[in-house]
């Protein structure tokens, strides 16, 4: 049975997308088999990695005219990809019975090929992502360490703590991923601060630094892996994809601690 796990923040431009790709394809590096699923009308996440425009994508899965069709990247890395039609479906679905509940439905018959499954959520909280986290066991909310990127987080932990009570019991935050960290820049270390102080042990020990890796390898697309395997972006989404697999094999672990930062700096 698959883990299934949204990347979710509202604000745009904190990682979000990047981190999906390359903790699912560090999750593969660490032998786990991974679907993607690209929730975003943008379809950032298949333009990403290259993949052409598919003749199925989460629409046409979402609207029921199709099953899910994962593409394949690469054993163990599939994809299911996103289109601009995407972005039409919350108003097509407004009538629609347990609208809610749909990619949970569809999930049900990839669950057994996957051990692992992320959704990169849109930029909003309407029914995509409504629909993402009542198919979710766990939350991972990427944070860039600046200033702006502190705002509406209450309003995120709202809504999760809403849908666990309505509709998921399942649903929890099992990280915070502080991500464009420079250690040298007192905003960063004040905000990362501040988020130990909200999330407490919730804080992943890895902070993603600021890479110029991470910004050019979807140009080649390619996830970080396979275009710079030795860059400190690549070493720190394999030292994420631990903390993930530790978090989700032992869940009462989290514990009050001080997050340690990143060895190499």
């Amino acid at each position: 049975m698959a883990t299934v796990i949204s990347l979710l923040n509202h604000k745009g431009g904190v990682g979000k997308t990047t981190s999906a790709i390359n903790i699912g394809a560090g999750l593969v590096e660490l032998g786990k088999r991974v679907l993607l699923v690209d929730l975003d009308p943008q379809a950032n996440l298949s333009l990403s990695l290259g993949i052409p425009r598919q003749s199925v994508t989460i629409y046409e899965s979402i609207m029921g005219e199709s099953d899910l069709v994962p593409f394949v990247v690469r054993e163990g890395y599939h994809v299911i990809t996103s289109s601009l039609d995407l972005s039409s479906a919350e108003m097509e679905l407004v009538n629609e019975a347990g609208r809610e509940f749909i990619l949970r439905e569809l999930f049900a018959g990839v669950d057994d090929d996957y051990d692992f499954i992320i959704i990169d959520c849109p930029p909003s909280l309407g029914l995509l992502t409504l629909n993402a986290l009542t198919s979710s066991q766990q939350v991972i909310i990427p944070l860039q360490t600046e200033f702006l990127a502190l705002q509406g987080l209450a309003k995120i932990k709202q809504v999760i703590q809403k849908v666990k009570l309505r509709l998921n019991k399942e649903l929890h935050i099992s990280g915070v991923l502080a991500t464009m960290y420079d250690h040298r820049k007192v905003l960063n270390r004040d905000v990362v601060e501040t988020i130990q102080k909200y999330f407490g042990p919730l804080l992943l020990e890895t902070y993603i630094r600021d890479n110029v890796a991470l910004a050019e390898a979807p140009a080649s697309r390619q996830d970080i892996f396979g275009y710079a395997r030795s860059s400190n972006g690549a070493k720190d989404y394999l030292a994420v994809c631990k903390e993930i697999i530790d978090r989700t094999e032992n869940p009462i672990h989290l514990r009050e601690r001080s997050p340690k930062e990143n060895t190499a700096k």
